[in-house]
């Protein structure tokens, strides 16, 4: 594949991923509860892992031709978000406070970010809409599901990155200042609270 073609897909997912959104919320809702914010992160980056698998083996494109299959992915997906979001709001939680990767285990907190990621609806339609716009094909190029794997592999990549800094940046920052840092958290369960109903609204007005 073209470098140039790389580092243009580069930049535009990297802006894309650097949008606050449900992703951002969980984050940074791992990093102030949690003493870090790895097992989230990579959860969250293994809900990409699997919409990369679906994209490579030609899936996405059945998924989001199936609106039914597509309505319960985003039923489920924002039922979840919400969810979550309305625990967090219901205990903020601060850094020094009980951790939660201890309450709950760090195999609960990765699952939460798989999920989060994983039945993003938002997420299919990146694959679909964004990158197939750089896959070429002819003249000797790779086969177009290794470019599409590689180009997957990208966007895991920009998510581990910003997302662990997100989330680190979030425990440093607030860490000595407990009350900015529950008010940050009740807003991350907030925006989780919210993008979860929104998706939920937004698919079901198209039925």
């Amino acid at each position: 594949m073209d470098s140039g073609l790389l580092l243009s897909f580069l930049a535009i997912d990297l802006l894309l991923v650097c949008v606050p959104g449900a992703d951002w919320a969980y984050a940074i809702s791992a990093g102030l509860r949690d003493r870090s914010p790895v097992a989230a992160v990579a959860g969250l980056v293994s809900g990409y892992a699997l919409h990369t698998v679906l994209a490579t083996a030609g899936l996405a494109v059945l998924v989001a031709s199936e609106p039914g299959l597509l309505t319960v992915l985003t039923v489920l997906g924002a039922g979840y978000l919400a969810w979550l979001g309305w625990g967090v709001l219901r205990r903020p939680g601060t850094p020094g406070a009980a951790d939660e990767t201890v309450t709950t285990g760090t195999a609960r907190v990765f699952v939460r970010g798989a999920t989060i990621s994983g039945l993003n609806p938002k997420g299919l339609l990146l694959y679909l809409s964004v990158l197939p716009q750089f896959l070429v094909t002819g003249g000797g190029q790779l086969p177009v599901p290794v470019q599409t794997g590689v180009l997957g592999l990208l966007h895991m990549v920009c998510c581990a990155a910003v997302y662990l800094t997100v989330g680190v940046a979030a425990r440093t920052v607030l860490g000595a200042r407990p009350a900015a840092a529950r008010a940050v958290t009740r807003t991350s369960g907030a925006a989780m609270l919210g993008i979860g109903a929104f998706l939920l609204v937004q698919r079901l007005a198209t039925l």
